[in-house]
Order: structure tokens, then sequence, then C-alpha cells
């Protein structure tokens, strides 16, 4: 076999190892969404069960943490993020994220069954563009490049331009979290909406940075000797 047959094997060997990672991440993202979505019905009838005994959630009441309902709800949550962040260590950020939408279609639909929460026609409109966004991303993710240690992308994310958006976003961050939550957070859903957002863009990152140290570490290359991989896990 000559030198360029050899290549064309191991370029098809690549391929397919990264498509089968790809195809892991994709349905762990999946089973995510599911478990997620779910968990918000789940907690939200504990939070109106235990609502009917005592102070709503709403009111300062901590009723709910007494009932068994809202605690199977946050058990399921946690079943779904561990799934979330175990998709990241086998598929790009950029597939895997868009996949998170789906959660709010699971909700939308079994708010509709579950909790006769009516769901209009706009609601219907926006679960369609959620589905509609995430499979035009999901189709033109592009491939993932090899990295080899926390190193390569610490380089990625101490670019200046990333620096940049990342001081943009701590500083969007706070002016939400410090000036807007206290004076519209309990009348204007965006204001927490935005700060989970912004903050989450930079979350995504320093999971999928921890998620690849933990995969190379248990491959044999101890990422926790370097101090990059501890500032992402902050």
């Amino acid at each position: 076999m000559d030198g360029k047959s050899r290549g064309q094997v191991a370029g098809g060997i690549v391929k397919g190892e990264m498509y089968s990672s790809n195809l892991k991440g994709f349905i762990l993202a999946m089973v995510s969404s599911a478990f997620i979505g779910s968990s918000f019905i789940i907690k939200k009838k504990g939070l109106r069960k235990a609502g009917v005994n005592g102070p709503r959630a709403s009111s300062g009441g901590y009723g709910y943490l007494l009932e068994p309902l809202w605690w199977v709800g946050m058990l399921t949550m946690i079943i779904g993020e561990i799934s979330n962040f175990v998709a990241y260590i086998y598929a790009p950020a950029v597939l895997v994220t868009p996949l998170g939408a789906l959660s709010i279609i699971v909700s939308a639909v079994l708010a509709h069954f579950m909790l006769k929460e009516k769901l209009q026609k706009m609601g219907m409109l926006g679960c369609l563009l959620c589905i509609v966004g995430s499979t035009i991303i999901v189709l033109h993710a592009p491939e993932e490049r090899s990295i080899s240690s926390v190193e390569e992308i610490w380089e990625f994310a101490t670019q200046p331009a990333f620096l940049l958006y990342t001081a943009s976003a701590i500083a969007t961050a706070l002016v939400l979290i410090l000036y807007c939550a206290p004076r519209y957070g309990q009348t204007n859903i965006i204001v927490y909406i935005g700060i989970c957002s912004v903050i989450g863009s930079l979350t995504v990152m320093s999971i999928k940075a921890i998620g690849i140290a933990i995969k190379l570490t248990l491959e044999g290359t101890n990422q926790a000797k370097y101090f990059q991989t501890w500032i992402f896990a902050m």
C-alpha cells in the first residue's frame, strides 16, 4: 500500500471516529433535552402541590422543599444536565448547544397536556422556529478539530476578539444583575433570561474545556497539571 492509500485509509478512520463521536454527542444532547424539558413540568407540579398547603415559592415559601414531586423534578434535571455535559465531551459545542432548544418543545407539549396550559398559535410558531433553527445549525455544524490539551483551548480563549466578548458579556450581566433585576426582574422575564443566556455563552466554553480535560486525562494525558484547567473549572 503506497503512502497515498495509507493516508486515505487513515483519513477514513478519523472521519469514522469523528462521526461516531458526534452521533454519541447528538444522542446524549437529545436525551438531555428530554429530561430537562420534563423536569420543568414535574417541578411545576410539585410547586403547585406545595402551594396548596402553604405559602407559594413566589411569595417566599419553602414548602416545596418537603414535596417529593419537586425533588423528582430536580433529580430529572440533574440527570439531564449530566447528559448534556457528557455530550460536550463527544460533540462540538455548535452541535450540542442548539439541541438544548428541544427542551422548550418538550416543556411546551407536556405543559399543554399535564398542566393544562394551552399552547397558543404564537407559542406553536415559536416551537416550530426552535426546531427549524436547531436543525439548520446541526446540519451545518463544522467538523471539530482534534485538540490535544487544554492549553490549546486556552490559546483560543485568550485571543483579543474573545477577550473583548468576555468583557462585554460580564459587563452586560452585571448591569442586568445589579440594575435591571431589582427594578424589573419580577415583572419582565427577559431580565433573567438575559442573565442566563449571556453567562451561559461563557460557561458553555468552560464546560467544553473541562469535558475535553476529563476525556484526555482518562486517556492517559493528565490535564490537572495545567493551571488553565482550573481556571475553566472556576
